[in-house]
């Protein structure tokens, strides 16, 4: 399985960016698609996931509200689009696939290089 993100940008705070993640190289149906970031100097973290197959999504309280996940099944590609964009951000952010509905990173079985976002203030 190959994931590769893109979108990456500077961006200024109170904007908005869609991240977006493509995946080739087998079947991906029962898999599940996460965003993950990791700031300098901080562990890597959960930011939302949703299932390739359609249905079931879920994130973390810090995106709740300003963030949207959404998929284009004929182009094996998931987005992750963040509103109100804050300097805390700033991040690297990774797409990962998962057969299991969870937000541990540890269970995530392939993943893509990342894309930097950096939010200006």
């Amino acid at each position: 399985v190959q994931l590769q993100a893109f979108g990456g940008g500077l961006v200024q705070a109170g904007g908005s960016l869609r991240l977006s993640c493509a995946a080739s190289g087998r079947t991906l149906s029962t898999y599940y698609m996460g965003w993950f970031r990791q700031s300098p100097g901080k562990e890597r973290e959960f930011v939302a996931a949703l299932g390739l197959s359609g249905g079931i999504k879920w994130s973390a309280d810090f995106v709740k509200g300003r963030s949207t996940t959404s998929r284009d099944a004929a182009k094996n590609t998931v987005y992750l689009e963040v509103n109100n964009l804050k300097p805390e951000d700033t991040a690297v952010y990774y797409c990962a696939v998962t057969r299991k509905i969870t937000a541990a990173s540890r269970d995530y079985e392939y993943w893509g290089r990342g894309t930097l976002v950096t939010v200006s203030s």
